[in-house]
């Protein structure tokens, strides 16, 4: 759901045939996967880019980084002390042999698919009420100007995979959407750039914006993860097919960062880091003169670390509930 204050997709099953045993270049080109992107090909063609978005910018700070939590207990088979809902996602435990444990809502089992559902009333919107919807709100900034256009804030609430910021591909079958065909608000500015913009400098910095005003929380770990990793693919998308080319390593590392920022982790009805509150036992400071062994335990609840997310016109994080409580 949200809210708000032209050319085919090109083949997508290329890999890179470079290893990174080596820093990646800034000026490399980076090729790229199907639907279900591969956290191990991303590991080995630019590490830097997986530590971006497995980041949680709320708890890190410039001398130490912490990333998103996993915040479900849907891969505690393979450890408690490292999968547990409590736990980061570290980008070992999604690569190597692990690296297939992620994946799209529609390529996971059934009983996964009804386990969410069920815990965490996890469904997701078919493509077509996603375009209704978007279309809806969109109708009103038509004639909007392309800068005004591309700077609208958006945000998509309990996101999931993000497909009414960028919808890549369908979230019941999980095949990939034609460029023409994608319906996310973040689709409809990439959009309006390649069909108005024909300098790549001002192109790149449209899209900056783009991506700067577009937001979108999740609770889930691993769904925020597919969802940042889809806002990055999209970038690629429509740079494909407006250059005719892959973006260089120093382009795509700018737009994971901004993804970093905007695609973030909440508790949407506390507005912190999901599981961060903690309860308490009360400690009394003297006995009752008369003790009742039957009396209850007091417990208080400690609120748990509130989210910040970036605003981008003052280059300064703040608390994301600023102004609502």
């Amino acid at each position: 759901m949200t809210h708000i204050e032209g050319s085919s997709l090109l083949d997508m099953s290329l890999y890179s045939t470079k290893s990174h045993n080596e820093h990646q270049d800034e000026d490399t080109q980076i090729e790229f996967g199907p639907t279900d992107i591969s956290e191990n090909k991303v590991r080995e063609q630019m590490p830097d880019i997986l530590d971006l978005l497995l980041i949680d910018r709320t708890n890190s700070t410039s001398r130490r980084k912490k990333n998103i939590i996993w915040a479900t207990e849907n891969y505690i088979q393979y450890g408690e002390k490292r999968y547990a809902a409590t736990c980061q996602i570290k980008p070992e435990l999604i690569t190597g042999d692990k690296g297939q444990i992620i994946m799209p809502r529609a390529l996971k089992s059934q009983e996964m698919q009804k386990e969410r559902t069920k815990s965490k009333a996890e469904v997701f919107t078919p493509t077509w009420i996603v375009k209704k919807q978007n279309d809806a709100i969109d109708s009103n900034y038509l004639n909007d100007d392309l800068e005004n256009y591309v700077k609208r804030k958006w945000l998509e609430i309990t996101c999931g995979e993000a497909p009414y910021m960028a919808s890549r591909y369908d979230m019941d079958t999980g095949k990939l959407i034609n460029l023409e065909d994608r319906v996310g608000f973040v689709d409809r500015k990439l959009k309006r750039v390649n069909a108005e913009v024909y300098d790549k400098a001002e192109w790149q910095l449209l899209v900056k914006e783009a991506y700067q005003s577009s937001y979108g929380f999740e609770w889930s770990g691993d769904s925020l993860l597919l969802a940042r990793e889809n806002l990055l693919y999209t970038y690629r998308d429509y740079y494909l097919a407006k250059w005719r080319e892959e973006p260089i390593y120093s382009l795509f590392k700018q737009i994971a960062e901004i993804i970093s920022y905007n695609l973030f982790q909440m508790d949407g009805l506390q507005y912190i880091i999901p599981l961060s509150s903690k309860k308490e036992k009360v400690i009394k400071d003297q006995l009752a003169l008369f003790d009742d062994d039957n009396s209850e335990d007091e417990w208080i609840i400690k609120p748990g670390k509130r989210v910040k997310i970036m605003n981008w016109d003052t280059k300064k994080m703040e608390f994301f509930d600023k102004g609502v409580k």
